[in-house]
């Protein structure tokens, strides 16, 4: 007995299975009916053959063409189920196997670090060699008795050093005598100045504050200034000193530890728990300030959400919990409020976590198409007794990695158009960046709409011919599931394209999970969030968190609670910038 597997399709296989019943004696291969697996017929062991999987004996098929059409064209469509899960375990193989040995053209950060490093070594390189060629030709000019002029050599262009850093200068000591004549009549003519960038190592002091007693001599009473508020209560840390600490753990990337061993390279012993007292005391002081940034954040038209995982040690083991973002940025739609971003902690990942952070907000919510975000959206939502709706607003970029996924690693044909489509969008909305919201609509509804409507045309076009099980089709569902949240950006200009300002500020903990590994517990979980609020922010309003938190630390102790404002990142930059200003008038 021996079995083939015939793969035609391009028979209804009706005239063979009847040829089967006219011919037993005979041994027979049809070569019509497809995805059917037939074993060898004789004179008495025409026994079966296997159509979808089943043993079927001839003698039981039905005689009407109608019904073996209808048996052909379901094992068509199981084995093109079939190919459909193949074809999501090739891609799932694809994208670990990607994963692991190659780039990502969507996340280039590994890239960019790669190709930083070869051109460090590169310039090192070339600097190197030059450095040589110049000590030779110094040492050839020096021996030798006639000397060619040296060749011009083309020097790179150079940024001038920045004029705020203070300059100190060292002047060499001028020859006595003429070295031409010897002559010593010698007059000032000039000055070449050569400027170097140097970095002066970190220091470290006591400051002792000194509150004297003053006894009178009147009445023999003793008074004495009061006490310096400090940063932390009982802490013996300094202002400068936690903003380093802080920033290091949630701006740098650096654990703890790491951060005790360098400063015990540096002569200053300080234990992990030590740094780790000072940081929970630091964000407990800084709360204030984080809910003033999180009523700012919620106060916008619109809201990018997004979450990441963080792993959280647990007992005997290590579990995910989730840091969620929530981002205001007007600035794409011309907006003048300062951009600002709020992180909150949570042990799971559930719909009620962001329901609860997003109780009392109204809006647009630009976000992926969670499930957990549903409640959000639903008709006739309250807030404090009034109507308080959510929009829902589509992330256009989460789409086009679905597609994107399927160009570059099964190079399939609709993948690449659909992602040629949807750059075509995005090239609009760079033009329109910065523009008022009724710009902004004006030319989506002349420009972007109609592509919309073509898109859809094609794609649901596409669609028809696709098996539901196929990776391609589910792209394409996660689309349509979703239109009229992915739409909506044609209505509203105030809406963006993307979700990428969220996940932007959700980048840094990726990078923060690499290094520190694990949050201690739930409660480091929200520490984090608090302190990634005030970091991110900072850098979202251009400002340095470490110098901003120096000076927050320094002042918030007997800073009016009233005038808290006055220490948010964006209110703090402006009356710096006001300040130099006078300065330099």
């Amino acid at each position: 007995m021996q079995a083939e597997i015939l793969s035609d399709r391009s028979g209804a296989g009706a005239n063979a299975i009847a040829e089967v019943a006219a011919a037993p004696h005979q041994v027979w291969r049809p070569r019509l009916i497809p995805w059917i697996i037939v074993t060898t017929l004789t004179t008495k062991r025409a026994k079966q053959f296997m159509v979808l999987g089943m043993p079927l004996d001839p003698a039981e098929l039905p005689d009407d063409i109608a019904a073996l059409k209808a048996l052909l064209i379901a094992a068509s469509l199981k084995f093109a189920d079939l190919d459909a899960e193949i074809e999501n375990l090739k891609l799932t193989i694809a994208k670990l196997q990607h994963d692991r040995h190659g780039n990502s053209s969507e996340r280039t950060s590994v890239l960019m670090d790669q190709l930083e490093l070869q051109l460090g070594e590169l310039v090192e390189r070339r600097a190197q060699e030059k450095a040589a060629e110049d000590i030779a030709a110094a040492q050839s000019a020096t021996g030798a008795t006639k000397t060619e002029p040296p060749k011009p050599r083309k020097v790179p262009a150079r940024r001038p050093l920045s004029a705020k850093w203070p300059r100190e200068r060292v002047v060499l000591p001028s020859p006595s005598a003429c070295a031409c004549c010897g002559g010593g009549n010698l007059r000032k003519l000039g000055e070449d100045v050569t400027e170097t960038l140097e970095r002066v190592p970190a220091t470290w002091k006591v400051i002792q504050h000194v509150r004297e007693k003053m006894t009178c001599r009147d009445c023999e009473a003793i008074t004495q200034p009061p006490a310096p508020s400090h940063p932390i209560a009982r802490g013996r840390a300094g202002p400068q000193l936690l903003a380093e600490v802080l920033f290091n753990k949630y701006g740098a990337h650096l654990p703890l530890n790491r951060q005790s061993d360098i400063f015990e390279r540096e002569g200053v012993h300080l234990d992990v728990s030590t740094l780790a007292d000072w940081v929970g005391a630091a964000a407990a002081t800084l709360m204030p300030l984080r809910d003033a940034i999180e009523k700012h954040a919620h106060a916008a038209e619109r809201l990018h959400v997004d979450d990441t995982t963080v792993p959280v040690l647990a007992k005997g083991k290590c579990r995910t919990g989730r840091l969620w973002t929530h981002v205001r940025d007007d600035r794409p739609f011309g907006g003048k409020a300062a951009p600002a971003a709020v992180f909150y902690y949570s042990p799971t990942r559930e719909g009620e976590h962001t329901e609860r952070q997003l109780a009392r907000y109204t809006g647009i919510c630009q976000a992926d198409a969670y499930s957990g975000f549903n409640g959000l959206f639903v008709e006739g939502r309250q807030v404090d007794g009034k109507s308080g709706p959510i929009v829902e607003a589509a992330c256009w970029a989460h789409s086009r990695r679905k597609f994107f996924e399927l160009a570059r690693l099964r190079k399939m044909p609709i993948a690449t158009e659909a992602v040629v489509r949807i750059d075509a969008l995005f090239a609009i909305e760079r033009e329109i960046n910065g523009q008022s919201p009724s710009q902004r609509l004006a030319v989506r509804r002349e420009r972007s709409k109609p592509l919309i409507e073509s898109f859809e045309t094609w794609l649901r076009g596409e669609r028809k011919k696709l098996s539901s099980k196929g990776p391609l089709a589910k792209a394409i569902d996660y689309q349509f599931n979703h239109w009229a949240a992915f739409t909506r950006f044609l209505e509203d200009g105030r809406i963006c394209l993307s979700n990428n300002a969220a996940e932007r500020s959700v980048r840094g903990i990726a990078v923060g999970r690499r290094n520190w590994t694990f949050c201690g517990s739930d409660t480091g979980g929200h520490r984090a969030a608090v302190m990634f609020t005030l970091v991110e922010t900072a850098k979202l309003c251009d400002v340095d968190p470490k110098a901003w938190l120096a000076d927050v630390l320094a002042r918030i102790a007997d800073h009016p609670a009233q005038r808290l404002a006055e220490l948010l990142p964006w209110n703090w930059k402006a009356a710096r910038e006001c300040e130099a200003a006078k300065q330099a008038a």
